[in-house]
């Protein structure tokens, strides 16, 4: 009798053993869920801010804004429908990017950017523009470069393209759409990307390893013993200097 009386206790603390640590585990999944939401909407929020006080005639800044604001749009409707974490994270990278546009419309307008933002995900490894490029692809021209203007009124806050990373900086198309496409508007984008960051056209700024590029699914084996300038493209492993 006893030793049954045993059994059914140790059986009794294994089982609120188990239901204890069931509870801990879904306690700490609804604060992750919690703070993920807090944290997608906080920056949905600043977006929506920026995009309703801000406007602007120029060129470059009115179309910043307008990228702004579609990404602003994006992320109230992945807000609407985030039920996971994961969920929530997509929500706010839409709203940073948001953010990264409305930066770009407040330097073309003259006035403080504001503090620094987080890192974009889909940004890690793009690097940025550093000097003014121009080619001509196909007979048509395209510019990019650091700064806004006139000819380059386009901003993209890097990322990658087809696989392959795009840097941060000024353009006169956007491209990356074009690219985004399929069929020959995709060969077309890719041509243009191309021929607009080859090695002989300037630097870039920001980390954008080797690897990343796809060398070797480009074709082009390897250059300068294994790699372009000691492991990287002049930059100790990233685009920190001329290539």
């Amino acid at each position: 009798m006893m030793s049954v009386l045993l059994i059914l206790a140790i059986v009794a603390v294994v089982v609120l053993v188990i239901a204890a640590t069931q509870r801990n585990g879904q306690g700490r999944q609804q604060t992750q869920l919690a703070d993920a939401r807090a944290e997608a909407q906080r920056w949905y929020e600043r977006l929506g801010g920026q995009v309703m006080n801000l406007n602007s005639e120029e060129p470059a800044a009115r179309q910043a804004l307008a990228d702004a604001s579609e990404r602003y749009n994006a992320a109230g409707g992945q807000l609407q429908q985030a039920g996971t974490v994961r969920q929530f994270e997509l929500a706010r990278e839409s709203a940073l990017e948001g953010l990264a546009y409305v930066r770009a419309a407040r330097l073309a307008m003259g006035l403080d950017p504001g503090p620094d933002l987080p890192p974009l995900a889909v940004s890690q490894g793009a690097g940025q523009l550093t000097q003014p490029r121009e080619v001509t692809v196909q007979g048509h021209a395209y510019k990019a470069g650091p700064q806004p203007g006139a000819e380059t009124p386009y901003y993209y806050p890097g990322g990658r393209v087809q696989g392959r990373p795009v840097p941060a900086g000024w353009y006169s198309t956007p491209v990356w759409k074009t690219a985004l496409g399929t069929g020959a508007g995709v060969l077309g984008g890719m041509l243009i990307f191309d021929a607009l960051f080859s090695p002989g056209l300037g630097d870039f700024g920001g980390d954008m390893g080797v690897g990343d590029m796809g060398m070797g699914d480009m074709g082009m084996g390897d250059i300068g013993g294994g790699d372009w300038g000691g492991g990287d493209w002049g930059g100790g492993g990233d685009f920190g200097g001329d290539f």
